[in-house]
């Protein structure tokens, strides 16, 4: 079906056709529930694992720009993610860069985007995430939040680190984790929080606000890709992470996009007429996956990975997989393939599992033998 719409689609800029594929999900979620499972319901139990006290149904998961507002929850867990990531969302509310500012690169099935945290706000959100709690305060599917500094450049410093924790206040009560976008490429500060002492004092900041909030809500920090997928150190690298354990980091997130133009097949002349912003899709595959391993290995996979980045297969989940990621995200694929990829990544892990020996996708993390590299 998604054949038939695509090209529709693709006639439109990419924001106003992400923009119109997120008003379709919000409607559809209000829909009878069994059509979208007789399109794209599968479950295998092999799928399943415990992850910070929750059952996941399965690894796959939609990753944090897709719905940044939360709007279409239901729709998102319908049609067979096993988690949705929501964001990134800042303190206040933000309109973002000017447009254009998402682009397509269908040479590379890659997207550029400098939306610039275009949210609601935390509050708004919140509301939204409040209205898809049980009784008990549990979000129905799992929903993990994105947060973000507001993108405004007088805020820096303390109070940057004052607006992430409103955010943190506001959000993670109803999340099933909370995710520290510390490596965001698309604001005019960049990587504001990316640096070890901006780190240190956030994540200070941030667990005692947990604390004082008697919350137990996994905090997870979202690095930039590795420059190339050939490292095996990287001394900056190893302080954050050092950082992060000494705070008792629940997890990673790797990775964000990337402002660099490497290994794409686009023509030149189109890339500079785009500009900058940060590229995702296929082209950043083997760098994030190179940084689970990087992660998996320094941390001795004490800690649970999400891996992100050209996810737009059951091959290419499973290599994130076998590198140290417990789950995976995927929002870039979604553009060129549509819902049913969901599925047919799923039954594809179902089927790897098999070739491999494996009982259980638990059994297949980190069972990459490239990781001997940093032995």
């Amino acid at each position: 079906m998604y054949r038939l719409i695509r090209p529709l689609l693709f006639r439109l800029n990419a924001e106003r056709a992400h923009t119109w594929s997120v008003r379709a999900a919000r409607l559809l979620q209000h829909a009878d529930g069994s059509v979208l499972n007789a399109l794209y319901a599968y479950q295998d139990e092999r799928l399943e694992q415990t992850i910070w006290g929750r059952t996941w149904p399965n690894p796959v998961g939609l990753a944090a720009g897709a719905d940044k507002n939360g709007v279409a929850l239901r729709y998102w867990h319908g049609i067979g993610f096993g988690h949705v990531e929501v964001g990134s969302v800042s303190a206040q509310p933000c309109s973002g860069n000017t447009r254009p500012r998402a682009f397509r690169l269908p040479d590379d099935e890659a997207l550029i985007n400098r939306m610039g945290l275009n949210n609601d706000g935390a509050e708004a959100v919140a509301e939204r995430l409040k209205q898809y709690t049980d009784a008990s305060g549990t979000p129905q599917g799992i929903v993990g939040v994105n947060l973000a500094k507001t993108h405004d450049p007088s805020i820096m410093g303390a109070a940057g680190r004052a607006d992430f924790c409103t955010s943190f206040r506001q959000l993670a009560p109803h999340a099933t984790y909370v995710a520290l976008n510390v490596s965001c490429p698309n604001t005019e500060s960049g990587k504001t929080f990316e640096s070890p002492d901006a780190l240190d004092a956030l994540l200070d900041d941030i667990f005692e606000v947990r604390r004082e909030l008697a919350l137990d809500v996994p905090v997870l920090v979202k690095l930039s890709p590795l420059l190339t997928e050939h490292v095996v150190f990287d001394s900056a690298l190893d302080t954050l992470i050092d950082i992060a354990q000494d705070h008792g980091v629940h997890g990673y997130i790797a990775s964000n996009t990337t402002p660099d133009r490497h290994g794409l097949q686009t023509d030149r002349d189109r890339l500079e007429a785009i500009g900058r912003g940060g590229l995702s899709g296929p082209p950043l595959h083997a760098r994030s996956t190179q940084l689970i391993r990087y992660l998996y290995h320094t941390t001795g996979g004490g800690v649970p990975i999400i891996g992100v980045g050209g996810v737009d297969s059951a091959e290419t989940a499973f290599a994130k997989i076998q590198a140290g990621a417990s789950l995976v995200q995927l929002y870039t694929a979604l553009v060129y393939h549509g819902p049913a990829l969901i599925k047919s990544i799923k039954q594809g892990l179902v089927r790897l599992l098999d070739t491999h020996g494996f009982d259980s996708i638990q059994d297949a993390v980190g069972t990459d033998p490239a990781l001997k590299r940093f032995a």
